[in-house]
């Protein structure tokens, strides 16, 4: 069973779940926009991915230049702002057991299927 968590209005977003129905997987979509992730949930993702917090933060979004540009925040900290501010999560990503990917290039998402 895999879980995206998927923004319609990406484009990269809508290629992976594609690619992913197309394989035939069973599949949970979490529109992340609209079912936040919890602190807990970016931390279990991010464990998954192996990455840090700063690492899936989407630094061309206006909020990311408005509020967080130039600073440095801790692990916990961008964790917070990611639930505070959910268009800063990178998109999509996918989660199969105990695995994560980043659905950019949206082939990534190949790892898992």
């Amino acid at each position: 069973m895999l879980k995206i968590y998927h923004n319609p209005s990406c484009q990269k977003s809508r290629q992976t779940l594609q690619l992913i129905k197309e394989s035939g997987e069973m599949l949970t979509i979490v529109e992340y926009l609209k079912e936040i992730p919890s602190e807990d949930q970016l931390r279990e993702i991010l464990k998954k991915l192996g990455m840090e917090a700063e690492a899936i933060v989407r630094k061309s979004e206006a909020i990311y230049k408005d509020k967080f540009k130039g600073k440095t925040l801790t692990e916990d900290e961008w964790i917070a702002a990611m639930v505070e501010y959910p268009k800063l999560i990178e998109r999509p990503i996918v989660v199969k057991g105990d695995k994560a990917v980043l659905g950019r290039p949206p082939e990534n998402v190949k790892a898992l299927l």
